[in-house]
């Protein structure tokens, strides 16, 4: 392969290549290892504030640049027509499926990470008949999801528990057979990250790839909505967990009697082991409700629009997230080599003592390793092997 020095086409602007969002995805990698590897946010201070941020965001930002990266995918700033927009919508299947199937391959491995690759693969498959659609319309159906979807998966998960269709489905499920899985009832209710409720995160990507980029005025409403979006489903969540009566105690019963407290914004107050509605009033990062989809899309919306201020008008904002940006240049490397590392290591349930160096060697191995793979490739070693599973899709006509 031709020497390309990646790192170096990061300390210069290139209109070819949208350095904010490699940062961004840089960004969400680094954020992932902090919550597989990292202390627990008990730790207190500002280290357990960052580490309590680290839960469940980074992984809404992926869903959000997800989308975003799904319009490049299809063609931006107009989607592709004909032939080549046949070949565009095979490239996403295989890559779909490509996810898909390493999610589940990963799974397997029995690590403590909930892996979230398949849940991608199949977010794209959904989003993908709406990609020609603009920003306004796919803005409305975040909206929509984000409100409508929540409710709907409560009352499946609740309907699960309460009778016996799910084992049916399953049985029937040759996905489930496949991967001895719960297959899409997993992917779709009762896995760690739902599709019904992922949905809007993609969704709100694609909405901001539709968007002028280039223009400061373009990112800083982007950057400003994300900021009140943020203050709207936190704050939304805080309020409701005060004005609603009994909301706090009974969101305390549902999880083994923990403080509803922090609920607004932590993960501290734990899964629910018992179905209750007032679990919908929570925010927290893997709530999946309304509040905690709007919280959560604004922070992933701000921090993309800081991503993409700091690198394109100023050289300094460059350099200094460069090795963020070859990171997140090879970030399907980076996450799933993560992954492989802890289950290779041996590595599950770590002091604090001991999980910040490991946690600051995995970012740094990661950062080295990336700097020395891009100064030869183009593309990080698993982002090759996409690229050459999605080369049939050539052949459609």
């Amino acid at each position: 392969m031709p020497k390309t020095d990646s790192f170096s086409s990061y300390l210069t602007f290139s209109a070819g290549r949208l350095i904010g969002l490699d940062v961004a995805r840089g960004l969400a990698v680094f954020g992932m290892f902090a919550a597989h590897v990292g202390p627990e946010p008990t730790v207190g201070g500002a280290q357990g504030w960052l580490l309590e941020v680290a839960r469940g965001r980074p992984a809404t930002l992926f869903a959000l640049l997800a989308g975003f990266s799904l319009v490049i995918l299809t063609g931006r700033p107009e989607p592709k027509t004909g032939r080549e927009g046949r070949q565009a919508v095979g490239r996403v299947l295989i890559r779909s499926a490509v996810l898909i199937g390493l999610g589940f391959a990963l799974t397997a491995l029995d690590t403590p990470v909930d892996v979230i690759l398949a849940a991608y693969g199949m977010l794209f498959v959904l989003a993908l008949p709406l990609n020609r659609l603009r920003a306004g319309t796919l803005a409305v159906i975040a909206a929509a999801t984000a409100l409508v979807m929540p409710p709907v998966l409560y009352l499946l998960q609740v309907a699960i528990e309460d009778g016996s269709w799910s084992d049916t489905v399953i049985a029937l499920d040759p996905l489930a057979r496949i991967t001895g899985s719960d297959g899409f009832v997993e992917l779709f209710v009762t896995g760690e990250y739902p599709v019904l409720t992922w949905f809007p995160f993609i969704m709100a990507g694609m909405v901001v790839a539709r968007l002028d980029l280039t223009r400061p005025r373009v990112l800083g409403k982007v950057a400003v909505t994300g900021g009140a979006l943020a203050v709207l489903g936190y704050g939304g969540s805080w309020l409701a967990l005060h004005l609603v009566p009994g909301s706090q105690s009974a969101v305390a019963a549902a999880t083994g009697g923990g403080s509803a407290a922090s609920a607004w914004w932590s993960d501290t107050v734990g899964d629910p082991t018992a179905f209750t509605p007032y679990w919908l009033l929570v925010a927290a990062p893997h709530s999946q409700t309304t509040w905690s989809i709007v919280g959560n899309t604004g922070v992933a919306l701000a921090v993309l629009a800081f991503c993409f201020i700091a690198t394109s008008r100023s050289a300094l904002g460059r350099r200094l997230t460069a090795p963020i940006a070859v990171v997140g240049s090879i970030a399907l490397t980076a996450y799933v080599g993560h992954i492989v590392a802890i289950w290779a290591l041996g590595i599950d349930d770590l002091p604090d003592s001991a999980a910040l160096p490991v946690l600051l060697g995995f970012i740094a191995v990661t950062t080295l390793l990336a700097l020395a793979w891009t100064h030869r490739f183009r593309r990080g070693p698993l982002e090759y092997l996409m690229h050459a599973a999605t080369k049939p899709a050539r052949l459609i006509t």
